[in-house]
């Protein structure tokens, strides 16, 4: 029995250390700092144990969040970490950059009048906390099934796979085209909200699970092929990375950049390792619009800033209250010193000339828009109300869709849909082949990380049931 079921009366919810705007925009590191254990022991006391927990309903994973809140307030934290584990391959990923004043902590009964349990720092810090003392996953029981499954994607989605396939005994192969695991946790989501350390850690938890990774390696149609050939299945986690095309006039001018290849090519530099496809792009003492509202917008915004732009400008089609991405995420960009002009459209890019006679982009020409007559229906333009922004350099934040295979061909014999995405039917990541199993962005479209991992997390469950169902028998 809790000793105080009323702590939540006595004990405001604090978020951990946050740098101040003026300092942190002069870095890549976090923002937010850790709890120390008193003080997660303290935020975790608050939790009313409701008993039937929205909190965990809400989560994409459904984690035990008052389960191991208890244990954290009792001191269990290896315990604590071990519970994290069994719903969430990537937690200390996960407390880092799941929106959750969307999920778990916008669904917690103490948001009526008491403010939310800081659920999300509070499984930050069971993570980080049980590795810095030397907790690691317990895998001494499991037998080795002499299995092999390839997985195709080492994001999220891929990573939780394969986590669920080494606890089962099988071998997991990693194959991924970038030169470090994460996906875009690595190279789209910037380092001012996950730092790089934390996947590397991860990285060397996975590989001591058995966990193989082959990277910098890009599975073509024949290496798909040999894939299918030489494992028992394989896993589809590739991601989304193809840019919505506005398709605005003047969108290919210099000086404007689709929102992923900028980040991928800021993180590349960032990491030392520049690469010859990523596009240049120079910020320092520049104006800055950015165009859309979702949290990769975000993301552009604030490193923009980092980067030295004079003035960053967001401006997205319909108002705040409707913008997809996480509320603390637009705090954070605006105590930055992001503006934010809502209910306007782009219409066109406009160009100017160099020195040397070529264009170059000067401005965006934005439309006011009204709010749409129905839900998610487009905004309508209002009439005679365009204006132009200026600004030297922008950024296309539209939005991101699977990237279909090369030709047009099939994903390992599953044929995509006409947008790039894997058709599951179903199951836990089930295709239309027996040998071939899906989840994450490739087949929803772009969404949150916690989903991928829900979906590579379930992939991996069902392939071990799959392929080990025959032995039990």
């Amino acid at each position: 029995m809790k000793a105080n079921p009323f702590q939540f009366l006595e004990m405001p919810r604090r978020m951990p250390r946050e740098l101040p705007a003026p300092l942190r925009v002069m870095g890549w590191q976090e923002i937010y700092g850790g709890f120390s254990a008193p003080e997660a022991a303290d935020q975790s006391g608050r939790c009313l144990d409701c008993g039937n927990p929205y909190c965990e309903w809400k989560c994409p994973v459904h984690n035990y969040i008052p389960n191991w809140l208890a244990l954290v307030k009792e001191g269990r934290l290896f315990e604590a970490a071990e519970l994290a584990h069994e719903t969430n391959p990537l937690p200390e990923i996960c407390g880092r950059v799941c929106p959750q004043d969307r999920l778990c902590e916008g669904d917690c009964t103490l948001n009526t009048g008491f403010e939310a349990v800081t659920i999300g720092s509070v499984e930050k810090y069971i993570v980080d906390e049980a590795f810095r003392q030397g907790w690691r996953p317990d895998l001494s029981h499991v037998v080795a099934t002499g299995k092999r499954v390839a997985i195709i994607g080492a994001g999220p989605a891929g990573l939780a796979c394969a986590d669920r396939l080494a606890r089962a005994g099988i071998e997991a192969h990693v194959f991924d085209r970038y030169e470090e695991i994460g996906g875009l946790l690595s190279f789209g989501i910037p380092a001012f909200k996950l730092e790089k350390h934390v996947i590397e850690t991860r990285r060397g938890v996975l590989e001591a699970m058995g966990v193989r990774f082959h990277l910098g390696v890009e599975v073509d149609a024949a290496m798909g092929h040999a894939l299918m050939r030489d494992y028992d299945a394989v896993f589809l986690g590739t991601g989304a990375y193809t840019a919505v095309d506005g398709k605005l006039p003047g969108q290919d001018l210099p000086g404007v950049l689709p929102a992923l290849p900028f980040l991928v090519a800021n993180a590349r530099r960032l990491l030392g390792k520049p690469h010859r496809d990523d596009p240049p792009f120079d910020l320092a003492g520049k104006r800055v619009l950015v165009l859309g509202g979702g949290d990769t917008a975000m993301d552009c915004v604030r490193s923009s800033l980092r980067l030295g732009a004079a003035e960053v400008t967001c401006a997205y089609r319909r108002g705040e209250t409707d913008m997809p991405g996480s509320r603390r995420e637009v705090k954070n960009a605006r105590d930055e010193g992001v503006r934010f002009v809502f209910n306007r459209q782009p219409l066109s890019i406009e160009s100017g000339l160099r020195v040397d006679g070529s264009l170059q982009a000067i401005g965006v020409r934005l439309v006011e828009t009204r709010a749409a007559a129905g839900r998610g229906g487009a905004p309508a333009h209002r009439p005679r109300r365009a204006t132009r922004h200026e600004a030297a350099r922008g950024i296309r934040a539209f939005g991101i869709r699977p990237t279909p295979p090369a030709a047009g061909g099939p994903y390992c014999g599953v044929p995509p849909t006409p947008h790039g995405r894997v058709v599951t039917n179903g199951l836990p990541g089930r295709t239309g082949h027996a040998k071939v199993f899906a989840g994450g962005d490739n087949v929803r479209g772009a969404d949150l990380v916690v989903t991928a991992v829900h979906d590579g997390r379930e992939a991996g469950v069902a392939i071990a049931r799959h392929l080990l169902a025959p032995a039990c028998a």
